[in-house]
């Protein structure tokens, strides 16, 4: 009796250890990014467009990879940041450009702040290539502060938000405006102007010397044809003689 007793506990017991082994291990619980954005608890525009252009299903694919190659960096407007803007800059947006702006705000490589002290600018963002001078992002670090340009804002990293082996997010204060989207042309240069008779426009210094010239002349043979004439007048008062 004892010995089957002891058989069945150790039966039951080796048993159980071998359904633990099968059981599969619970799935490895990852921050996403709006979750992480949702616990900053200001950042509810920039949540939004992430969702609306679905770069946020994007970035939590690829923060569900258990080893990311090179990881994500993200800047973070707050809602300050778009309040700031003028109003009914991003309605005036197309949704291509509403997508241009996210991924701006996103560089594909993890960037610690240490990092920014030794950045090579323009820093490559999601929006496309910086060779054509189209996205330029640049990184300055002086001491404690960061700041970040575009060639139309300039953007300060107020604070780090989160921060692990996967992706860096952080505040700023403004919304990072691309020069590819924002940025001014320049205005052409004014056409010549051609008259009609097809001759050449005389500036205005030009005319006034011209007619100053013509004003010289004209005295010099007035003065001339008052010599002769004063000369004539004194010849035939001496025939008279």
């Amino acid at each position: 009796m004892r010995k089957l007793l002891a058989f069945a506990f150790l039966f039951f017991f080796f048993w159980d250890k071998t359904l633990a082994q099968i059981a599969p291990a619970p799935p490895l619980k990852v921050d996403n990014i709006t979750s992480i954005l949702e616990k900053g608890g200001q950042f509810t525009t920039f949540i939004k467009l992430l969702k609306a252009t679905q770069v946020a299903d994007q970035l939590n694919n690829q923060l569900s990879t258990p080893d990311p190659n090179d990881g994500i960096t993200v800047f973070a407007p707050s809602d300050n940041a778009f309040s700031g803007l003028k109003s009914g800059t991003l309605n005036s947006l197309s949704d291509q450009e509403k997508l241009q702006l996210v991924q701006f705000h996103i560089l594909p490589t993890l960037m610690s702040t240490s990092q920014f002290q030794t950045a090579s600018n323009p820093l490559r963002t999601q929006a496309g290539d910086v060779k054509g001078g189209k996205f330029p992002l640049n990184v300055t670090a002086e001491g404690n502060q960061v700041n970040v340009t575009t060639g139309v804002v300039n953007a300060t990293v107020e604070n780090s938000v989160f921060s692990d082996r996967r992706i860096a997010v952080y505040q700023v204060d403004k919304v990072l405006l691309p020069l590819e989207i924002f940025g001014t042309a320049p205005e052409p240069a004014p056409a010549p102007v051609v008259p009609e008779n097809g001759g050449l426009v005389s500036s205005p210094k030009t005319a006034v010397k011209g007619a100053d010239a013509a004003g010289a002349v004209s005295l010099k043979f007035h003065a001339l044809a008052m010599g002769f004439s004063s000369f004539a007048v004194f010849w035939a008062i001496l025939g008279g003689f």
